[in-house]
């Protein structure tokens, strides 16, 4: 579907885990408004997210998030052509919270409602701040709940060349994260605290050498166990070890995502999810992508975390397409790229 229509105004909102977002733009590029309200201090203090209290939030904050998306845009709701909301992946009762919002502003409103795959919405969101991507591209995602690499061979159209076994990158992080003592989400922290370190201090595993899919589990195990020892020794030089395990993490994404980009001569290179911010990822892929002679893509940070805009940016494509949900749409917390 290259060279899409650039008419077209989309309400978009995300609610599939602690961030209720709601974002208002046009032409499936052009950002009018993006409205994201965290509850990263609300969950801190349990060291991670609570499904219940993260639900509850949603519904506090949904319509209070929309108005001032709409507001930021100068817009009504009458003005728009469509609401695009996530289906899934994510939280079960934080997805509905989104969705039952999404069904009364459509419906009220007379508006076409769409659904959007969260991950899809991922990929999207590098078109935010690049509108000349076109596919075929590669795609990385990485984030807390999510750790794969596509084939984006056209708009709504991927192939799938790897996964995550078992955590995802973006967890492994957390959990090592909280393990050190870092402040939830440990993601940002981990990465500045690496700036200071060497990387080669510690070795760590790296499985699956073969093929293109991920798995961290056996690295978060020998890191926790490291971890424990240094303590047992008193002897916890932080960065270094940050900055040990960052590598680890992010030289194996950067790797297989290189030689898959290889593999299938890819046309340019993209990354999304929440570790796309992580600065040594950019930089081992910006490096890599240079060395193969392809354009690099990778949004900013506020891009990377989960908002609305990408949702409206993916859902852009599938209302184009004659794409709707009727009253009847459900979470699907499993929900996948294939299905």
């Amino acid at each position: 579907m290259a060279g899409l229509a650039r008419d077209g105004l989309i309400l978009g909102i995300e609610t599939s885990c602690d961030e209720t977002g709601a974002a208002v733009v046009a032409g499936g590029t052009r950002l009018l408004s993006n409205v994201v309200a965290s509850q990263v201090e609300i969950h801190r203090r349990f060291g991670g997210v609570v499904p219940e209290i993260a639900s509850r939030r949603h519904v506090e904050t949904l319509l209070p998030v929309v108005r001032q998306a709409l507001d930021q845009a100068g817009l009504a709701l009458s003005d728009l052509d469509a609401v695009a909301v996530t289906q899934g992946p994510g939280l079960v009762g934080a997805l509905l919270v989104g969705i039952a919002g999404a069904k009364a502003l459509a419906y009220g409103a007379g508006l076409p409602l769409v659904a959007v795959n969260h991950i899809e919405g991922h990929i999207y969101a590098n078109r935010l701040d690049f509108p000349e991507l076109e596919p075929p591209f590669l795609c990385l995602i990485a984030s807390g709940g999510h750790t794969e690499l596509l084939e984006v061979v056209d708009w709504g159209v991927y192939r799938r060349l790897g996964k995550t076994r078992d955590d995802a990158a973006g967890e492994a992080i957390d959990k090592i994260g909280r393990a050190m003592g870092l402040a939830y989400p440990a993601g940002a922290e981990l990465d500045r605290l690496a700036r200071e370190g060497d990387p080669e201090a510690f070795s760590f595993p790296r499985a699956l050498r073969e093929g293109f899919d991920f798995s961290f589990s056996g690295l978060k195990t020998a890191a926790l166990t490291l971890w424990r020892q240094l303590q047992d020794r008193e002897e916890v030089p932080l960065a270094d070890f940050a900055a040990s395990f960052q590598e680890a993490v992010v030289g194996v994404l950067a790797e297989k995502t290189l030689a898959a980009a290889r593999e299938v001569g890819a046309q340019a290179i993209a990354v999304a999810g929440g570790v796309a911010a992580n600065s040594r990822l950019r930089q081992l892929l910006s490096e890599g992508a240079a060395a193969l002679g392809v354009p690099f893509y990778v949004p900013r940070p506020a891009f990377c975390t989960d908002n609305g805009a990408m949702i409206a940016a993916a859902g852009y494509v599938r209302w184009q397409r004659g794409e709707r949900a009727g009253l009847d749409l459900n979470a699907v917390p499993n929900l996948s790229l294939d299905g």
